[in-house]
């Protein structure tokens, strides 16, 4: 093999990671390329929106510090999400759990105290997953007419969820405030 050959190869082969990398589906050197563009644009902007909402909690924390603990693992089949607040918190749990339904996450178990303190364990699971196994004849045929749940669900990972659950956390605690 030449020296050009093992050239164009090895540039074929990077391109076909790149592309494999940035879900591209194209098939020419330019449209990978553009793909790739497009998709290091998209990480900037989550990028940039998540270091605003870390400035934001900075901000709101250390205006009126609330004790508390928020932990997010990742599963294989969705996120076991950890929060222990040191006072009980009455209606937190409501907050937290319409940011789940923001989400497209199904609470699949959990364990709830609010008793002295708020503490909080709950598997979540992407909706469109639980579809499949409670009901995999009509979500075959969803998909079949074109129907495919579209939103946060996709593509959602443990560091997105955490940040949802603070920011319920600090909109439950400004709320709670005002009352």
């Amino acid at each position: 093999m030449s020296s050009r050959d093992r050239k164009k190869a090895f540039v074929y082969q990077k391109l076909q990671q790149l592309r494999s990398v940035t879900n591209s589906t194209a098939v020419n050197k330019t449209s990978i390329v553009v793909d790739a563009s497009r998709y290091i644009e998209e990480l900037k902007e989550k990028v940039d929106k998540v270091n605003q909402e870390i400035g934001t909690s900075q901000i709101s924390t250390s205006q009126n510090p609330l004790p508390m603990k928020v932990t997010v693992e990742t599963l294989e089949k969705g996120f076991l999400i950890n929060v222990f607040l040191e006072k009980n918190c009455p209606g937190l749990l409501v907050s937290i759990l319409e940011t789940f339904e923001e989400l497209d996450l199904d609470v699949l178990d959990a364990r709830v105290s609010c008793e002295d303190n708020f503490q909080l364990e709950a598997i979540g699971g992407e909706s469109l997953e639980l579809a499949l196994i409670e009901n995999p004849d009509a979500f075959a045929k969803a998909r079949i007419v074109g129907f495919q749940k579209q939103g946060n669900a996709e593509g959602i990972d443990a560091q997105m969820v955490k940040q949802a659950v603070l920011q319920a956390i600090r909109k439950w605690n400004e709320n709670s405030q005002q009352d």
